[in-house]
């Protein structure tokens, strides 16, 4: 059965290549090419797309240890970047990075994997997923026609999340997300790694606002409130919340269509 939360055409639209599954161990490796991708409203390298790698690897671990007749929702997410770590993007962009999940824990309230995250056969990072077992599941998985987007390696981060930039207002950096049946999971909300990976732009965006020395995104914290639904009203609202000589630290919010704060993230950036 396929994982609900990261289906087939999320995987294929970021070009997330699975390497090895175990499922004895419940282990995932895959690849995704991350190192071209840039902040559309900086245009500076950006670990966000790393959020929708680290949601599948993990989202996988946790889903094949689910009980019978369970589904899995992510409630939490984490990334964490080395020091070095977009140095290595930039260095050799064309070089996926991998990431490895495993368990870290029994199945509990909550099932938790951890993931490394490797570039050029070094460790770049690492991160988290927490996911809740559900009873039951949707009817039917959604339908969704042929992905029209052609990917090139010039196809921006923001196009392959079928988002738009807004202009800076008032301390608020602004991000639409456009529908897009393609980056949503199986029951019809925005992908999880892809809304984490739209906190992080525009939260690392807020903290740059201005600096002429950039801080870089060093961790990713996630709190999935509710659904995400994607429509005419939907988009992420990132703000600084401290900005220091040698660090910073910024909050961000998704906002459903509905008008309800989905998901909640916290980016911490160095110089």
């Amino acid at each position: 059965m396929q994982d609900p939360e990261t289906p087939e055409s999320v995987i294929t639209r970021f070009g997330i290549e699975t390497l090895d599954e175990n499922f004895t161990e419940f282990t995932v490796v895959a690849s995704m090419p991350v190192g071209h991708l840039t902040n559309p409203f900086t245009q500076m390298p950006t670990i966000g797309p790393l959020a929708i790698l680290v949601d599948d690897v993990g989202g996988r671990a946790n889903f094949y240890r689910r009980g019978a007749g369970q589904w899995t929702v992510s409630s939490e997410l984490s990334v964490e970047l080395s020091p070095d770590g977009i140095d290595s993007l930039q260095a050799a962009p064309d070089e996926p990075v991998v990431a490895s999940s495993r368990p870290l824990g029994p199945h509990g309230a909550t099932l938790l994997s951890i993931c490394t995250l490797s570039h050029r056969g070094s460790t770049i990072g690492g991160g988290t997923v927490r996911t809740v077992a559900i009873t039951g599941g949707p009817d039917a998985p959604i339908q969704r026609g042929p992905d029209t987007l052609a990917r090139t390696r010039e196809t921006t981060l923001a196009q392959l999340m079928s988002a738009d930039v807004r202009p800076y207002d008032d301390g608020t950096y602004r991000l639409d997300q456009r529908p897009d049946p393609i980056i949503n999971n199986l029951i019809g909300i925005v992908h999880g790694g892809v809304s984490s990976a739209g906190l992080e732009l525009v939260a690392s965006a807020a903290i740059n606002h201005e600096q002429t020395d950039p801080l870089r995104t060093a961790s990713l914290r996630v709190n999935f409130l509710r659904p995400f639904f994607a429509g005419d009203q939907s988009r992420y609202e990132g703000t600084a919340l401290r900005v220091g000589r040698n660090s910073a630290v910024g909050d961000a919010q998704a906002v459903g269509d509905d008008g309800k704060v989905a998901i909640l993230a916290r980016v911490t950036g160095y110089r």
